[in-house]
């Protein structure tokens, strides 16, 4: 069993076969990306002292960028509904109980919405965790030198990792910008797409179909008594 940083990495049939296709569909940028993903979020969980299924961390970690790649991307859903339907798929053919389906589904759905994570199950939280420590830097501090090394050394980063995981994340939303609206995500297609133009949120209320005015309604009108 391969051990990096004291996390021993998954080594079931399941798992394997998880890494068997991540390996095949995925470039070497997010395979190694979501390795480390798996390794600090089971590091993080290690710290916080929470209990969790290591295997479905690992399911959540692996599949949480397939919807980004070429073969899971043909959608107009967030990437991150592709990713968790595709771990969705994969955990029912290996005849997973269907709340630990979910609880992997929503550890990749969520895992670019912040803030809700850290309310939910276990492996859920920690999914986050480690892509927001791989990608943001977040509770950089929290892992000690020697676990930074230990990971990168197994799963290295390469020169521009921050450029290229941009790149990557552009690569499987640009054909999709709607998709991107109320997300982190659309800030990957501002940068990129010099015409992609955000959806604002308050404009969609003021503008919508509704109609609002006292008018509408005489009961709306503050002028109007009822006797």
């Amino acid at each position: 069993m391969n051990t990096i940083a004291g996390i021993k990495i998954p080594d079931s049939t399941m798992a394997r076969a998880a890494t068997e296709l991540v390996r095949d569909t995925e470039s070497d940028l997010l395979f190694h990306h979501s390795t480390r993903v798996f390794l600090f979020g089971a590091l993080a969980g290690e710290r916080k002292q929470l209990k969790y299924d290591p295997e479905l961390l690992y399911i959540g970690a692996m599949f949480h960028d397939m919807g980004l790649t070429e073969q899971f991307r043909g959608s107009q859903n967030r990437f991150e509904v592709d990713s968790a339907n595709a771990a969705r798929k994969f955990l029912q053919q290996h005849g997973i109980l269907e709340e630990e389906v979910d609880v992997v589904w929503d550890a990749i759905a969520l895992h670019t919405t912040p803030g809700i994570p850290p309310f939910k199950k276990p492996v859920v939280q920690l999914v986050t965790a480690g892509v927001e420590m791989d990608v943001l830097g977040l509770a950089y501090d929290e892992f000690s030198e020697e676990q930074r090394k230990l990971v990168v050394a197994a799963h290295p980063r390469g020169e521009n990792f921050k450029e290229q995981i941009i790149d990557a994340f552009n690569e499987g939303m640009k054909h999709r910008p709607e998709s991107t609206f109320g997300t982190v995500n659309d800030d990957i297609l501002a940068l990129k797409d010099p015409g992609f133009r955000r959806m604002n949120f308050c404009s969609i209320i003021l503008g919508n179909a509704w109609n609002d005015s006292h008018h509408a309604h005489g009961c709306n009108d503050p002028t109007h008594r009822h006797g």
